[in-house]
């Protein structure tokens, strides 16, 4: 393994969150470990108001309401929604195995600590908890796709 390929493995686990990388072939053996406390990969994403996200569009600023608006079911009307982000990089998927019902589909009540999916990382399933109870109302990512650091996974109408 050249120097560089060593650098770039050791910026990839720094951006990643990893504490840890053991990689091991025939011509070498490597161990990169990161001094600092172990992180937690059961951890339930953080819960973010849709509010305080920063919106960017490409036309001109108007009054109009938004495409957000428009997708919020009409009972909730002075609803708070909140997006269930993913706490890592990974690979997601919305049941425990292929056979398995999903866990949390639209329109399911979901309460604090519930399991709402899993990210694959490295091998390792992490089930990813709701931090707040309420109503799934979009599950914005595919099964089976990857998603990074802090992705929006649900969109979630508080209780």
């Amino acid at each position: 393994m050249k120097a560089q390929e060593i650098q770039d493995l050791i910026d990839f686990i720094a951006k990643s969150g990893l504490s840890e990388v053991n990689i091991e072939t025939d011509s070498f053996k490597i161990n990169v470990k990161r001094n600092q406390a172990p992180i937690m990969m059961e951890a339930a994403p953080v819960a973010v108001p849709i509010q305080q996200i920063p919106q960017t569009t490409a036309t001109t600023p108007t009054n109009t309401p938004s495409d957000d608006t428009a997708e919020k079911p009409s009972t909730t009307s002075n609803a708070k929604l909140v997006e269930i982000k993913s706490p890592m990089i990974g690979t997601f998927y919305r049941s425990a195995n292929p056979d398995s019902p999903s866990f949390v589909n639209i329109g399911d009540d979901v309460k604090s600590g519930q399991a709402v999916c899993i990210i694959e990382a490295m091998k390792l399933f992490n089930e990813i908890e709701s931090e707040v109870s309420g109503k799934i109302v979009k599950v914005l990512v595919d099964n089976a796709t990857p998603v990074e650091y802090d992705q929006p996974l649900f969109l979630v109408e508080l209780n």
